[in-house]
C-alpha cells in the first residue's frame, strides 16, 4: 500500500506556470546555454510547458539535445504532450544522424544510444496508432548496437529482458536458432550488470531471484539485491523498483529477513554505487514532489535493510518515492512497453541457473 503526501521545499517559480504554453513560447532567450539550462531544469521538474520552448529555442546551436529531450516528452505517457508517432520520428533521425558517433563522445554517444534503444523499443511492437508496423528484425538490429557498440548499461538491459523472452538478436547452434542459449545469454547480461551495480538489472533479477524464474530461488539474496538495487535507484526508476522491494520485504519471512541481514553490508559494498545527487539548479523547480509512504498489507511499516556503501546511510524512514517526472539524461522517458519502468513484462519461463551471491566472482 503506498500513500501520497505532497511537500513544497524551498519556492517554486508559480508566476511562471502561470503563463501556460501559449505565452511560455513567446519567451526568449541570452544565449544557448540559457536556453539549455532552463529546458532541462524544466524537464526534470516534469514541466514540459516551460522545456518544449527552451528547446524549440536550442534547435539552431545544439539540435542533437534539443530533439533528443523534446522526442523524450513526445514518448512520456505521463505528461500532456504525449505522442508516440513524434516520438519515433524523432529518435529515428537522431540514430540515423549519428549512427558514425564517436563510442567515445560524452556529448553525442549517450544521445547516440538512448535513441538507438528507443528506436528498438518501438520497433519491437510498432505504433498502431501512428502507422509504424514492428520490425524485430530492424528493433534487433538498433538494440544490439546500442548495447555492443555504445556499451550502454541500459540498452544492455534492455537487451538482456528481450532474450529472456527468447527473442533479440539471432543466435545459432549448428544452424538452428537456440532459445536456451538466448536466456542463457539473457541471464548473463543481467549478472553482469548487476555486479556492476545497475539498478534496473539489479531490481529485475531480484525478482526473478524471489520467483525462482531462470535462476535457482534464493529468497535471501532477493532481499538483499533488492536492498541494494533501491540505495542505487535514481529518482526517475525509484517506483518500480521500490514496488519490487514492497513485495519483496512484506512477504519474506524472519527466517529470510535475518539471513539477509547478515550479508546485506557485504552485498552493498559490493554491488552499491554512490547514491544519486541531484544538482541544485536553485530555480526551485525541482522543489515540488510526491512522497509515498509504503506500508505491508498487515499495517508494517516498509524500512530498507542496512546502511549503503562507502559510509552512505540509506533513508531510515520508510521507503519513499522521489517525483515520478523526473527523468534524468541517462534514460529515456517511459512509451507504451518501452521502458524500465513498465517492470518485468513479458512471459518469463525457462530453466533455472546457478543464483546469484557476493561469492561468485565478477
Amino acid at each position: 500500500m503506498r500513500t501520497f503526501r505532497l511537500l513544497v521545499a524551498g519556492s517554486v517559480v508559480i508566476s511562471a506556470l502561470a503563463f501556460g504554453s501559449a505565452m511560455a513560447r513567446d519567451v526568449t532567450f541570452r544565449s544557448p546555454d540559457d536556453a539549455m539550462k532552463q529546458g532541462i531544469s524544466a524537464f526534470n521538474g516534469g514541466y514540459y510547458e516551460l522545456a518544449l520552448p527552451a528547446f524549440e529555442a536550442l534547435e539552431i546551436s545544439k539540435p542533437q539535445i534539443a530533439h533528443y529531450y523534446e522526442a523524450r516528452i513526445y514518448g512520456d505517457n505521463d505528461g500532456a504532450y504525449t505522442n508516440h508517432g513524434k516520438a519515433f520520428r524523432l529518435f529515428k533521425e537522431l540514430a540515423d544522424e549519428m549512427k558514425d558517433v564517436d563510442p567515445d563522445d560524452e556529448e553525442l554517444a549517450p544521445i547516440a544510444a538512448k535513441s538507438l534503444t528507443a528506436v528498438s523499443l518501438y520497433l519491437r511492437d510498432g505504433i498502431t496508432d501512428a502507422g509504424i508496423r514492428p520490425d524485430r528484425a530492424a528493433a534487433d538490429q538498433a538494440l544490439q548496437r546500442a548495447a555492443l557498440t555504445f556499451n550502454d548499461e541500459d540498452a544492455q538491459f534492455e537487451l538482456a529482458k528481450v532474450l529472456l523472452r527468447g527473442e533479440g538478436p539471432e543466435l545459432t547452434m549448428g544452424g538452428f536458432e537456440d532459445p536456451a542459449s538466448k536466456i542463457e545469454n539473457g541471464r548473463h547480461w543481467l549478472s553482469r550488470l548487476s555486479r556492476s551495480g545497475h539498478p534496473g538489472a539489479q531490481a529485475f533479477l531480484a525478482d526473478l531471484l524471489w520467483r525462482g524464474k531462470f535462476v535457482e530461488k534464493d529468497q535471501a539474496a532477493a532481499l538483499n539485491l533488492i536492498d541494494v538495487a533501491v540505495s542505487n535507484a535514481p529518482p526517475s526508476e525509484r517506483v518500480w523498483i521500490e514496488d519490487i522491494y514492497q513485495n519483496i520485504f512484506c512477504n519474506a519471512g524472519q527466517g529470510v529477513r535475518q539471513q539477509a541481514t547478515g550479508r546485506v553490508a557485504e552485498w552493498h559494498n559490493r554491488y552499491g554505487r554512490r547514491p544519486h545527487v541531484k544538482r541544485d539548479t536553485g530555480d526551485g523547480l525541482d522543489d515540488l514532489s510526491v512522497e509515498a509512504v509504503r506500508t505491508c498489507s498487515n499495517g508494517e511499516l516498509v524500512k530498507p535493510m542496512s546502511t549503503g556503501p562507502a559510509g552512505a546511510h540509506l533513508p531510515t524512514h520508510p521507503i519513499i518515492s522521489a517525483t515520478p517526472n523526473t527523468h534524468g539524461l541517462s534514460r529515456p522517458a517511459a512509451a507504451s512497453g518501452f521502458a524500465p519502468a513498465s517492470g518485468l513484462g513479458g512471459s518469463l519461463m525457462g530453466p533455472p541457473a546457478a543464483g546469484f551471491s557476493p561469492s561468485t566472482p565478477r
